[in-house]
């Protein structure tokens, strides 16, 4: 038998654990071309959020009563597919599944012997290739400059503040815990920190931090804390909107300040992307994160919860923070 978690209903407002469902099915019979995988970790991510409502976004939205789909690494147990072998370890976008049947399309081979397989989810997956190609692609960060990222301590945040770091920037992590603070100046290298919880007034303190302004933006929450980064931006700054966790759940967008003044006053360059924009990109960097990983100059961190029937509680774990680094389930 084999274990699936399906969409039971869609959510209003924050998920819940109702609106999944676990059920047990057969698997079906392997055919020429096919091959038979496992899984081994599943990747959960906030986008997912979006895929649970009926509306047309980048990506089609999931469907009542079918299954799960985020990013997976999988062992290959049987094969009918000359292009892979018993044993083989995969990376895809897959089914919220024990066992799957493939045809291989989509599947991308991963080295267990260059990186532990849970890094292909992310420091050597989407959330590294999401760090790397907007910073490059739409932040153009040059050296010298000053970042801001909110959302920090997440999977995505700490990889972008790193490769910041790297090229040579002034980086300024927002995040919610004294813990994930020292983990973003201890382990990561920020330069400053400012925890949103417990700070009063957010455009002062970031204007502290900043001194020199904010030359780039990299927006993970949305909401009051970029109301306050806007407010700190120079001229031909740079605002790379990945996500806005902190409006993923909510039931009627909410009215914050315009900003369009701001954007023609200070020529600013405010663009939102998806990774998949630049998929053509991807071997290269993959290939310089590698090097990065290998070399000790970028770090990562992983919050694994293991058992595969506690895949939708990780998910909802998300949206509380409970996540420092990589939220992944192991199989």
């Amino acid at each position: 038998m084999n274990k699936t978690i399906l969409l039971n209903s869609r959510p209003v407002g924050t998920p819940k654990l109702s609106d999944f469902k676990l059920v047990e099915k057969t698997v079906a019979k392997l055919s020429d071309g096919e091959v038979l995988l496992e899984t081994k970790y599943i990747s959960v991510d906030p986008y997912l959020r979006g895929r649970m409502n009926d509306q047309k976004l980048y990506i089609a939205p999931f469907q009542l009563n079918e299954p799960i789909q985020s990013g997976m690494i999988a062992e290959v147990i049987t094969s009918k597919n000359e292009n892979f072998k018993i044993g083989d370890f995969v990376s895809g976008m897959l089914n919220w599944q024990e066992y799957q049947i493939s045809n291989g399309e989509n599947l991308l081979k991963v080295d267990a012997n260059k990186a532990k397989l849970s890094a292909y989810l992310g420091v050597l997956g989407m959330t590294g290739t999401t760090a790397y190609l907007g910073l490059l692609e739409i932040g153009k960060l040059k050296a010298g400059e000053t970042i801001v990222v909110s959302g920090a301590a997440g999977a995505v945040g700490s990889v972008v503040g790193q490769i910041a770091k790297i090229l040579g920037c002034r980086t300024v992590g927002i995040a919610g815990t004294q813990e994930k603070i020292d983990t973003l100046k201890n382990d990561y290298g920020f330069d400053e920190v400012i925890n949103y919880k417990t700070t009063k007034n957010i455009k002062e303190a970031i204007a502290k931090a900043c001194p020199n302004g904010v030359d780039v933006y990299w927006e993970n929450v949305g909401g009051d804390i970029s109301d306050a980064v806007h407010q700190n931006i120079n001229k031909f700054g740079r605002i790379i909107v990945c996500g806005v966790i902190s409006m993923y759940n909510k039931t009627k967008i909410p009215t914050g300040p315009r900003i369009e003044r701001i954007l023609i006053t200070q020529s600013v360059l405010m663009q939102g992307f998806t990774v998949f924009n630049y998929i053509e990109k991807f071997p290269e960097a993959i290939t310089q994160l590698t090097q990065w990983l290998n070399n000790g100059q970028l770090k990562h961190k992983e919050t694994i919860i293991k058992g595969f029937e506690n895949t939708p509680q990780a998910f909802l774990d998300l949206f509380e923070g409970k996540n420092n680094g990589k939220m992944i389930v192991e199989i």
